[in-house]
């Protein structure tokens, strides 16, 4: 059972108990942008948030870029702040009963936010929404795992259990640009889905 629910996250965001943004795309993320030169991906982005990734992808003319986030409240803040960013392109709903398919999803704090127990799900979902050769690209915490998160930590020795049968582990280590307060906290990864 998931104990956060779409009115557990409006209530935060109402609070303005946000402290997950960081209002602006990460350091990681803006590397990992330079690497990219095919406008045409069809990029995911789920649990968004504010969408500074979204923002950031638009602003250097990705043109297929999808937000997912259960809120409308992040998907009002983003549209207000990037109106030339195609409405219809940012989805208020549950990524698990998204479908369609994907050359790249982002993970940017989505994973950490989610119940625990619904880690290996998470691992499936992305498989299955990602097209083959497709990659699963960003950060992950790696202070320990306990009950009170969200944000939930973990290790990379038990983000390998979820991954290395669904994936080709391309990158699972230390992340060497991270923004201040997350310096030491997180891993960059980058995983594959085989192409067969």
């Amino acid at each position: 059972m998931n104990r956060f629910t779409t009115a557990y996250w409006e209530e935060k965001y109402a609070a303005q108990q946000t402290g997950w943004d960081t209002g602006g795309p990460t350091t990681p993320f803006v590397e990992f942008f330079k690497s990219l030169s095919n406008k045409d991906l069809s990029i995911l982005i789920p649990g968004c948030g504010r969408g500074y990734e979204g923002e950031l992808l638009h602003q250097l003319g990705f043109k297929n870029v999808l937000l997912v986030d259960v809120t409308e409240a992040a998907r009002q803040d983003y549209l207000a702040r990037v109106p030339s960013f195609p409405p219809e392109n940012f989805i208020v709903g549950d990524f698990f009963t998204h479908h369609h398919s994907y050359d790249l999803i982002l993970e940017q704090t989505f994973f950490c936010a989610l119940e625990p127990a619904l880690r290996p799900r998470y691992a499936q979902k992305m498989h299955e929404l990602l097209k083959p050769a497709g990659q699963l690209v960003g950060v992950l915490f790696t202070f320990p795992l306990t009950d009170a998160g969200p944000p939930f930590g973990g290790s990379t020795d038990e983000y390998r259990t979820y991954f290395e049968l669904l994936f080709t582990i391309k990158t699972l280590e230390a992340c060497s640009n991270s923004i201040a307060p997350r310096l030491g906290n997180e891993v960059f990864v980058r995983f594959i889905k085989p192409a067969k």
